[in-house]
């Protein structure tokens, strides 16, 4: 009997460990496997960000879609102005020349290491593609090109992608997005760097 007793108090102690074990393991996983996505997912809007301002170079507006985006970049040129001369120069009196050279964007993307064909895929999305916007506003009286690119955390999340997870930490809300941008101001900072 006493063997027995024994064997059922060795039984609930194993079944304690194993659920403080669990309780302890959960947190550390959630908290990892979070930033390790975020960071990918923040490294990937970021040259997206790089290719909105090398489009907004040459076309002077924002790409509302990665078809769009991809495209200009890969067949378009930068228009490079050399002046000759220094036209602020009160005491020059040569005259003031400008050359226009032309340079492929392609070659600025792949020395920035952008990969255009796979830009708008959302790191650990399964397939998903960024949330992307563009358009003119009016702002303070001018008119300004805005844009904004996003995902919900809820997409490349994965197992974690449920509101229970906020109890480990009081920011996350599966829901809110990452994003960089803003459609009602000229703005291109990412949410992240706040």
């Amino acid at each position: 009997m006493r063997l027995a007793i024994n064997l059922v108090l060795l039984a609930i102690a194993g079944v304690f460990v194993w659920v403080l074990v669990s309780g302890i393991r959960e947190p550390i996983q959630f908290v990892n496997e979070k930033n390790d996505r975020e960071d990918a997912v923040v490294a990937k809007l970021t040259e997206v960000r790089t290719a909105q301002e090398l489009f907004r170079s040459i076309k002077g507006e924002f790409a509302g879609d990665f078809d769009k985006l991809s495209m200009v970049l890969k067949t378009d040129s930068f228009k490079i102005v050399k002046v000759l001369g220094d036209p602020d120069d009160p005491n020059f009196t040569g005259q003031i020349t400008y050359e226009t050279y032309y340079s492929p964007a392609v070659d600025s993307v792949k020395s920035l290491g952008i990969n255009l064909d796979s830009l708008k895929y959302v790191p650990f999305g399964g397939g998903a593609t960024f949330d992307i916007q563009a358009d003119t506003i009016t702002y303070q009286k001018a008119k300004v090109e805005v844009c904004e690119v996003g995902v919900k955390r809820k997409v490349f999340m994965g197992k974690y992608a449920d509101k229970k997870y906020a109890r480990y930490d009081k920011n996350y809300d599966p829901e809110k997005p990452l994003k960089f941008g803003n459609m009602n101001a000229p703005n291109l900072s990412g949410n992240w760097e706040n």
